[in-house]
């Protein structure tokens, strides 16, 4: 019994799933090159790895280098928006750890980010198997995220600008008379101005019964905030993070990361 002589043109033809797998490789990689086109007016930037302290997922995040820059440009925005989003906080740290190590909250559910920053967190949600509206009220953020996100989860959030003072109805649109079943918001409470807007977004944005995952350092600002829900029937828990943090300066820091559900 004779064998057939091999195909060579069959024999050498890539797998179904290799050439797929190449191929979204070559189109991420694309991607990436072409939001760090948008991204030049912000260079230098620095990549920085980051070890999440208790899950040990590691992420690389891409940030700016030049803050004073940015400081500088901060002074002629009316709404007098520092760039808080520039900076590696050990709140959006905390919280892309406690979503790494609970990831089923998120899995599968739309979520939204309030203040998403560099895109840390929105990375971990991705990750954890969630789809992610990312928001902050500078664009330059908004692109890093999506950088950030591309890199480190393979995929890009939505994103969406948003002043919470003035919330976009494009975001109310979004949230539906239903909400969203998970919001994330980490270091967002810096100053004391933003309590009440923000406070008042949540409880439009988050659906009946649906979680917020605030991460915050103790400023007195969220200490208000957390005030203000309690005294609205929110309840939840909480759970501290000591770090390690990347920045040495950041090693007193202690993260206090609440899971506050609606009522």
């Amino acid at each position: 019994m004779s064998s057939s002589p091999c195909n060579p043109a069959a024999s050498d033809a890539p797998e179904p799933g290799r050439a797929r797998a190449d191929g979204q490789t070559e189109a991420i990689s694309a991607q990436l090159t072409r939001l760090r086109r948008r991204l030049e007016r912000l260079e230098p930037l620095a990549e920085v790895t980051v070890t999440l302290p208790r899950s040990g997922r590691s992420f690389s995040v891409v940030r700016p280098v030049d803050i004073d820059r940015l400081l500088d440009e901060a002074e002629r925005d009316p709404e007098e928006q520092l760039p808080y989003w520039a900076e590696l906080w050990p709140s959006g740290i905390a919280l892309a750890d406690a979503l790494a190590l609970e990831p089923e909250v998120v899995r599968g559910a739309t979520v939204l980010e309030l203040g998403c920053g560099l895109g840390l967190t929105a990375a971990a949600a991705l990750r954890a198997g969630a789809e992610v509206l990312a928001t902050d009220y500078a664009p330059e953020a908004l692109l890093l995220t999506r950088l950030n996100c591309l890199a480190n989860a393979g995929r890009e959030p939505s994103t969406l600008r948003l002043n919470w003072r003035r919330p976009s109805p494009r975001l109310l649109a979004a949230a539906g008379p239903a909400g969203f079943p998970v919001v994330l918001a980490a270091d967002v409470l810096y100053e004391e101005r933003d309590v009440e807007p923000l406070f008042r977004l949540v409880g439009e944005v988050v659906a009946p019964g649906g979680l917020l995952w605030l991460a915050e350092p103790g400023r007195h600002s969220a200490a208000r905030f957390l005030a203000l829900a309690r005294d609205a029937g929110w309840r939840g828990s909480a759970e501290t993070w000591d770090g390690p943090w990347p920045d040495p300066l950041d090693e007193r820091v202690r993260v206090t990361v609440h899971r506050l559900r609606r009522p």
